[in-house]
């Protein structure tokens, strides 16, 4: 009977050890990993510029995530917020081979402290000319996001513990997140076209008139493409474009107003990028051709950027221009115009040469003045080097509707002065001869507000684009022989190159950290180790009462 129970008691025990390590190992053991999140992110801008390169050069990313706090960035994928941001810290990851960088932006830009947001304004251009092979990506927080990001702070704080042992636990106690990119390896995007538009109003009385040229290039720019809305560089100096065009049609479509003066409105392409579509528009219409309007009598070229804030406004020339020139007289009108009707309106002009020696050009102007044209760029800004022209902090809540209204009064003013001639008709400078009524502010925030809808980098706007499509057809309701110009780098030499994958999905996953596996393996050897020893007394003791009690 005793040999009986024995064997019974042997086949259960034989039964339960393999058991209850299946059941230890289902109750203790956690899936490896489990999708946490996903989320959009948006890559820094890459692009070669006449030979140079910029930014980052790498898109994929699959690594483990730290906060940029921490000790060790090596192969990790370092997570910052904007407010914590600064150019020492982006160093020192770059420094340490970090695997990919992820800044954190508020999704109200507006809430940001005006000190951080300038300061990260000024950095921009910092981080474009350090090329790097770190994947660099923007997300916009939300609440599954800032929630990854506290609990990867608590991780990497806790690496700068005192004691070892605490650190070893908590590492091994943590969760951690693994971060993957969904998208392949960026490469050069091949035949892109950058698009800009043309269209004019005929003057009359005459075939030999004078042209004014307006200008303004309708791409934006800041570290991230998709991020770029460019709601003052240069959404205002569109919008302003666009509402001449429409003041100036109402005019020419009436003989008694039908001024001796050609009007050539041309929005440019590519005017971030050393102003790509101004070069070969100029290129095709004065090299390319035997009849132009850029060939025959042009009064001037006045280019507008960035012109919806400050009380501002200056006018920015390569060459002074002379007294009694066409140039000197819008000038001169503008001074009026805003010493007149617009008081509070500080006025000045800005004299700057043309520096061939640097890499891109100040001012679009520029490009006019190279071609012996006489040209000006109107801005409120006083240097072109000011950060507000390149950078995702230039959006619709930075932008003032009631200055940029203001703007537009004064250009329209001033350039009906010069098209009527109405100084030396003894007109005097407080006559408005656009009413309230005429510069509607309900129509310039209706285009600052479509402006700014979507990103305008140029590597987001083909041939075929809504922008560009809507942006046509606008001209063309106001204006005559509205056309197009293509620019495609050249195949040999180009002068510029795009690369995509800047926009993709990220996938940030739930994992442990590889130290929990060692010791999730000491735990189940150890626990192995104390069954089989109890297996081992159990029938110890067993034998034991055999001998003594039969």
């Amino acid at each position: 009977m005793f040999e009986e129970a024995s064997e019974v008691l042997e086949n259960m025990l034989k039964w339960s050890f393999p058991l209850s390590l299946v059941l230890f190992l289902v109750l203790v053991c956690p899936l490896r990993a489990e999708a946490a999140h996903e989320f959009s992110v948006y890559r820094m801008q890459q692009y070669d510029l006449q030979g140079q390169t910029y930014g980052s050069r790498n898109a994929i990313l699959n690594t483990e995530a730290r906060t940029v706090d921490a000790e060790v960035l090596s192969r990790r994928c370092v997570m910052v917020r904007l407010a914590d941001f600064s150019y020492e810290k982006y160093q020192k990851a770059l420094r340490q081979s970090a695997g990919a960088v992820v800044i954190i932006l508020p999704q109200n830009m507006s809430t940001m402290p005006q000190d951080i947001v300038q300061q990260f304004m000024e950095l921009e251009p910092e981080l474009l000319a350090t090329e790097t092979i770190v994947p660099v990506y923007f997300a916009l927080e939300d609440e599954e996001l800032l929630s990854i990001y506290t609990q990867t702070q608590i991780s990497s704080s806790s690496q700068g513990s005192s004691s070892a042992a605490e650190v070893l636990l908590h590492t091994a106690t943590a969760n951690g997140f693994q971060m993957v990119t969904s998208g392949a390896q960026s490469k050069a995007v091949s035949d892109w076209a950058i698009t800009s538009l043309e269209g004019r109003l005929t003057g009359a009385g005459g075939e030999d008139l004078p042209t004014i040229v307006l200008v303004a290039h309708y791409d934006s720019f800041g570290v991230a493409p998709w991020l770029s809305y460019g709601a003052d560089s240069n959404g205002s100096g569109v919008a302003v474009l666009l509402e001449l065009a429409r003041l100036f049609s109402r005019l020419y479509s009436y003989k008694r107003t039908h001024a001796g003066y050609n009007l050539l409105f041309f929005l440019s392409g590519g005017g971030k990028f050393n102003y790509q579509g101004t070069k070969r528009w100029l290129e095709d219409n004065l090299d390319h051709t035997d009849s132009s309007l850029l060939q025959d009598n042009v009064a001037f070229v006045l280019c507008l950027d960035t012109l919806g804030n400050s009380d501002n406004l200056h006018l920015h020339v390569s060459k002074p221009p002379k007294e009694g020139s066409p140039q000197h007289a819008l000038l001169r009108e503008l001074e009026t115009v805003a010493a007149h009707q617009h008081p509070d309106l500080k006025f000045s002009m800005v004299h700057k040469k043309i520096n061939l020696a640097d890499d891109t050009l100040a001012w679009e102007h520029e490009r006019f003045g190279i071609r012996r044209l006489p040209a000006f760029t109107l801005s409120h800004l006083e240097s072109h080097r000011s950060p507000a022209r390149h950078s995702i902090m230039d959006m619709r809540s930075v932008s003032s509707l009631e200055g940029l209204s203001r703007n537009t009064k004064v250009i329209a003013e001033a350039l009906a002065r010069v098209i009527y001639n109405l100084t030396e008709k003894g007109v005097g400078g407080d006559l408005q001869i656009f009413t309230e009524q005429m510069v509607q502010e309900d129509q310039l925030a209706s285009l600052v507000d479509w402006l700014t809808a979507q990103p305008r980098a140029a590597q987001l706007l083909d041939k075929d684009s809504s922008i560009v499509n809507t942006l046509e057809y606008y001209l063309s309701r106001y204006l005559k022989d509205v056309k197009r110009h293509l620019v495609r780098a050249d195949k040999r030499d180009p002068e510029f190159v795009f690369y995509d994958q800047l926009k993709q999905t990220m996938n940030a996953y739930r994992v442990k950290p590889a130290i929990f596996d060692l010791l999730l393996a000491v735990c189940i050897a150890s626990y192995l180790g104390v069954l089989y020893l109890a297996v081992q007394f159990l029938l110890c003791l067993y034998n034991l009462f055999l001998l003594l009690f039969i």
